[in-house]
């Protein structure tokens, strides 16, 4: 229990309506999930309008309210909050319900458009080998000490990443490794942390369809620096041209990464093959089982991160070394007849273009290097030509297919992204709409030696078509086919 006038600490209030020293028993957005004394926020969202739930949240028991303005109906013994935007308050009440956790460890949020999971997992395992206590909060799952848990979103709502932080609090953790995604800056689902540093990895073409166009993506990354504070520090990756936009008005100590140009902390990659790769950081060499200058970005931001917080120079690299993949980033296994599968997340073209690269800089042109790809249904339509040029230019064959087809026909997705293979490339394809067989097709056609990609759903455990869920996972599918396991 809290008292309300203690967690409205710091919210700006236009009118505050009752009284303010009523117990609060839990904080939520939802009216479904109201309890006896709960205080209400009423967010408006992209479908609903949380204000239109007022009147049911007090009936569950809601003892105040957090809204834009006062509802018509006015009911004694109840408070009322009146305020600009409930979003941001709702951090800040957020925040302060849970005792601000996270001024009380080391949260690191990492941004970008391609590499947020495998940088945020990375950091994980290399903090966690230096032992000390660290927490997770990725697209991939959330995790701290022996606790695991799935992830619906890859950047929480306010309030579960506060119950979290608080916890892991609790359990002594020392850092926190968060992605930190577009959605959940714009929604302010961030509003209101506390950050020691954040990291911006790239921005590519991709959320097109919910921020509208390239300048509102890019502007939205942008505020998450805006907002660190004098006592935190900002990395970015100025081989991207936006990494030293990000830098601009923040009050952040300032830090660059790169590969290609003069930075704070720089990489090379000396040898790379399957197995690995040989890079050199900081004049430092050091072997990767990772392989692909995409990774070899993540790790540099890994290094700079390890040694901005003072871990010796030695163990970073000892870790580095014993860094294993994230599930479903460049995730591959070899058949007895070595024809090579790789599962991969890549979604954007930007993603796909950098694991079809890396994998062309390798092999011996005398295999054939086959591609299962799909584009997700009710999302940016923009990149779906994008994705087919991108994929009949760099592979051999291209099986197209289905990837989360929501609400929308998979054929459709298909020729749209179909629109975009250049005339002289139209014998690459192929079409299979069920995404199990077309990876079926692939286990048919491929022969000893060859390489197969499955691109876009990675770590995902499901296929979303028409509003259901339905068990996926595509390594599981491609181990059943390439190796005959059950």
């Amino acid at each position: 229990m809290k008292i309300l006038k203690e967690i409205l600490y710091k919210v700006s209030t236009e009118g505050v309506f009752g009284s303010t020293l009523v117990k609060i028993s839990s904080l939520s957005f939802d009216s479904r999930n109201i309890k006896k004394n709960s205080l209400y926020v009423a967010k408006k969202g992209i479908h609903l309008d949380g204000h239109d739930f007022i009147k049911k949240s007090i009936e569950k028991g809601a003892a105040a309210i957090v809204c834009n303005k006062l509802p018509e109906e006015v009911i004694d013994g109840i408070t009322y909050i009146i305020v600009n935007n409930t979003s941001k308050a709702l951090g800040i009440l957020a925040s302060n319900f849970y005792d601000n956790p996270s001024e009380k460890l080391n949260l690191v949020g990492i941004t970008g458009t391609n590499g947020k999971t495998s940088v945020a997992f990375f950091l994980h395992q290399l903090f966690s080998s230096h032992s000390l206590k660290c927490g997770l909060l990725s697209t991939i799952k959330i995790k701290y000490l022996d606790r695991e848990f799935n992830n619906s979103s890859t950047t929480p709502d306010i309030i579960t990443i506060n119950n979290l932080l608080n916890d892991m609090v609790r359990e002594g953790v020392d850092f926190c490794f968060m992605e930190v995604s577009s959605h959940g800056i714009a929604q302010d689902r961030i509003y209101g942390l506390s950050f020691k540093a954040g990291v911006f990895t790239n921005l590519t073409h991709d959320h097109l369809d919910y921020h509208g166009n390239f300048k509102n993506y890019r502007d939205t990354k942008k505020q998450f620096f805006d907002n660190l504070s004098d006592s935190a520090f900002a990395l970015t990756n100025i081989d991207d041209k936006n990494g030293s936009f990000m830098l601009q008005n923040t009050k952040a100590k300032k830090y660059t990464y790169a590969t290609k140009f003069h930075a704070d902390y720089m990489v090379k990659i000396l040898e790379c093959e399957f197995s690995g790769m040989l890079l050199k950081i900081q004049n430092h060499e050091v072997w990767s089982s990772l392989i692909g200058h995409f990774n070899s970005q993540n790790l540099l931001a890994v290094y700079a991160i390890a040694d901005l917080f003072k871990i010796p120079t030695l163990n970073i690299l000892k870790y580095i070394s014993q860094l294993r993949s994230a599930d479903g980033r460049f995730q591959s296994f070899q058949t007895k007849d070595k024809i090579t599968i790789v599962v991969d997340y890549a979604h954007t073209p930007d993603a796909l273009k950098n694991i079809l690269e890396t994998i062309n800089n390798i092999r011996t042109n005398n295999e054939i290097l086959y591609l299962i790809l799909g584009c997700g249904g009710n999302r940016d339509k923009q990149k779906r030509p994008l994705m087919g040029k991108i994929a009949t230019d760099l592979c051999d064959k291209v099986i197209f297919t289905s990837d989360n087809p929501r609400d929308e026909d998979p054929l459709k997705i298909i020729s749209e992204m179909i629109a975009g293979v250049e005339s002289e490339n139209y014998k690459k394809f192929i079409k299979v709409t069920l995404r199990e067989e077309a990876i079926a097709m692939a286990g048919q056609l491929s022969k000893k030696g060859d390489i197969v990609v499955i691109a876009g759903k990675g770590h995902e455990r499901y296929q979303e078509i028409n509003g259901k869920r339905y068990p996926f996972n595509d390594t599981e599918v491609a181990h059943k086919i390439f190796l005959n396991t059950d």
